[in-house]
């Protein structure tokens, strides 16, 4: 299933796509894509229905997030060889753990802001894990049953702020805006295998990204099983996997993002994101 969130900002409502592509209305009693509708029972409940009988959505409307209510927005950091290499960083020995802030959660096609003061925000396509089913130090062998679904991440950053300014990286990678998700939350069953997805990014028609999640150093299952021994992942929590080679830090000289580009980016089966970028107010 090809589930997601349509509206105004903040009025989003769930839905689901048919097979011609077209939005349906979910019944508004199943509640948002959040917390319990995302569990194993949750999605059967909606697996259940007969789609073709759904209210069809007219138009063309705002894609919001395609899940809500977020509690945690992990990331992982130097996930793809290649990547650490272009950073010039070496290989990890242990998952590269970081957070962004739920603030930065948006639509896969809002307006991307580049903050105040900054001169290098950059780019990174990732594959997003939806955990469905809560757990605490899960089993790498039970790791992907407790994925509800995946989706297209869009994990922009600010390197001065992630790299220059002193302490963690989090604050070049939390900024408002900095987190697009969707279009949809590609239910599990219907990706199959989440280490042979390509994923690719393209700034103003040049592709700049074109890899695999093959190449991940740390796969789906064992990221899930690994963080789970240090929080429980929750329904909704949303597990950013890395990003391949190719982001604008690696370039020679390295390119950054300016107000007026558009950025397209996407994974196989996953759907599309396009975002403008704009000046911060």
């Amino acid at each position: 299933m090809k589930l997601l969130r349509y509206g105004p900002r903040g009025q989003e409502k769930p839905g689901i796509l048919d097979q011609d592509g077209a939005i349906r209305a979910l019944p508004a009693d199943l509640g948002d894509l959040a917390g319990d509708l995302l569990s194993p029972e949750g999605l059967a409940k909606i697996a259940a229905l007969d789609v073709s009988t759904l209210p069809r959505v007219d138009g063309a409307p705002r894609i919001g997030p395609c899940v809500t209510r977020t509690g945690k927005f992990i990331c992982i950091g130097l996930n793809y060889s290649d990547h650490a290499a272009e950073s010039n960083m070496a290989l990890p020995t242990e998952p590269v753990v970081f957070g962004k802030w739920t603030s930065a959660i948006q639509g896969p096609n809002d307006d991307v802001e580049i903050p105040r003061g900054s001169e290098k925000t950059d780019w990174e396509v990732e594959l997003g894990v939806v955990i469905g089913t809560p757990g605490r130090h899960i089993a790498k062998e039970d790791a992907l049953s407790h994925v509800a679904g995946y989706c297209v991440v869009h994990d922009v950053s600010e390197r001065a702020f992630q790299l220059e300014r002193g302490g963690t990286w989090d604050k070049g990678k939390g900024c408002d805006t900095f987190g697009p998700i969707g279009p949809w939350l590609v239910t599990a069953d219907e990706v199959g295998d989440p280490q042979k997805l390509g994923l690719w990014l393209e700034v103003d028609g040049h592709r700049y990204q074109d890899g695999t999640t093959a190449n991940m150093i740390f796969d789906v299952a064992t990221i899930v099983s690994y963080l789970s021994d240090f929080c429980t992942l929750e329904a909704g929590d949303i597990i950013s996997t890395g990003t391949p080679a190719g982001v604008g830090l690696g370039q020679k000289p390295s390119v950054y993002l300016r107000a007026g580009q558009t950025v397209r980016l996407g994974i196989d089966g996953l759907g599309e994101q396009t975002q403008t970028m704009v000046a911060a107010a």
